[in-house]
């Protein structure tokens, strides 16, 4: 590790985003901690990367408590939480998908509550960290079918935007709001209408490591700077 290096952990990291940003920041020397609940897939990603890997289940708060204490004890501090583990089953209300709206509010909104009542405390005591939470598009934004969906993005960024204001500056928080990426989020629509639509929806796509990107842009700034918000959607979506 660098003098600037960090100690970052990753929800979410076994796809996608999360996978992305555990590899880039990895290749940027700062030790990386990714947790998800595919362990098949973390393993390949520890293959591939040399990263710390943990089985994580955000919607479980013992989990993530876990997963930020064991951290913090292996390495003996945490500098960066990245809450990313996010779902998205898209329906119509009409369709009366609960098990899917409930799956969205456990994963996109406790989990990253979780995320922040662990690390938290550990950043005070350290008087200093940074939180980033992925949240999407959709908090700025409401389409047929994504209804509950954005609302738990929504969710996300007004918890992560009353966190900033609550916090002491030494705590930097960022929200990333990805539009659309190319991901296994789509995967998890089971309502043949939600799913037609999202195929036209993500014709224009950019690569997870643009998001990537943005979150190693937000990390590498000096510590009396602060980005709160950044938007990052491919140049052909409207």
């Amino acid at each position: 590790m660098s003098e600037q290096s960090k100690v970052v952990l990753v929800t979410g990291a076994s796809s996608g985003i999360g996978e992305a940003v555990a590899r880039r920041l990895a290749a940027e020397e700062h030790r990386v901690v990714a947790g998800a609940r595919r362990r098949d897939r973390l393993d390949r990603l520890a293959a591939d990367t040399g990263v710390e890997t943990v089985g994580l289940d955000v919607t479980d708060r013992g989990s993530v408590a876990e997963f930020v204490d064991g951290a913090r004890r292996r390495h003996g501090r945490v500098d960066v939480l990245i809450n990313n583990a996010g779902v998205m089953p898209l329906s119509r209300l009409d369709s009366l998908h609960v098990r899917e709206w409930e799956w969205m509010l456990d994963v996109n909104v406790r989990g990253l509550l979780h995320g922040i009542a662990a690390a938290l405390p550990v950043f005070t005591e350290q008087r200093g960290g940074h939180f980033v939470t992925v949240a999407s598009v959709g908090a700025h934004e409401v389409v047929p079918t994504s209804a509950v969906y954005s609302a738990t993005k929504y969710a996300a960024w007004a918890v992560t935007e009353g966190l900033r204001r609550e916090s002491d500056p030494s705590i930097r928080v960022t929200t990333v709001s990805p539009g659309v990426v190319t991901s296994e989020l789509a995967d998890t629509i089971t309502e043949p209408g939600a799913a037609a639509a999202m195929r036209t929806y993500r014709a224009a796509a950019i690569e997870p490591d643009a998001i990537a990107r943005s979150v190693s842009y937000a990390l590498a700034q000096p510590a009396d700077v602060d980005v709160n918000e950044i938007i990052v959607r491919p140049a052909g979506q409207r």
